[in-house]
């Protein structure tokens, strides 16, 4: 061989080292993406459960002439169901004739304080 001919440096670890960068930037890129459809799939959750209080109030008021005093009487007639860990639902009544006040408010995950 020539000894002016340039050999090709290979620095022995740098495949290896490209590819688990490459890794990482994809993995990293995934779980981010993975934590931004938890964040939109538990509001919508939120908020498919404030419709569903509403509707079942509604339904209540056009079929019995009043709206119910509690929760629980949505629960026990009209079948009204939720996740009580994952979530709170204010329900105050104000009278038998007006709108009551609904309120769904998301638990953390970690413990149950309201958010």
């Amino acid at each position: 061989m020539n000894r002016f001919m340039k050999r090709p440096r290979h620095l022995p670890g740098a495949k290896y080292l490209i590819s688990i960068v490459v890794f990482g930037i994809v993995l990293f890129l995934f779980f981010n993406g993975l934590s931004s459809i938890t964040r939109t799939t538990s509001g919508q959750e939120l908020e498919s459960l404030e419709r569903a209080v509403r509707r079942s109030t509604v339904q209540c008021y056009a079929l019995e002439g009043f709206y119910p005093e509690s929760l629980s009487y949505l629960e026990e007639h009209y079948g009204l169901t939720y996740d009580e860990d994952k979530y709170v639902v204010s329900y105050e009544v104000s009278a038998s004739n007006l709108m009551p006040s609904i309120d769904v408010i998301a638990l953390k995950q970690g413990g149950g304080d309201g958010k």
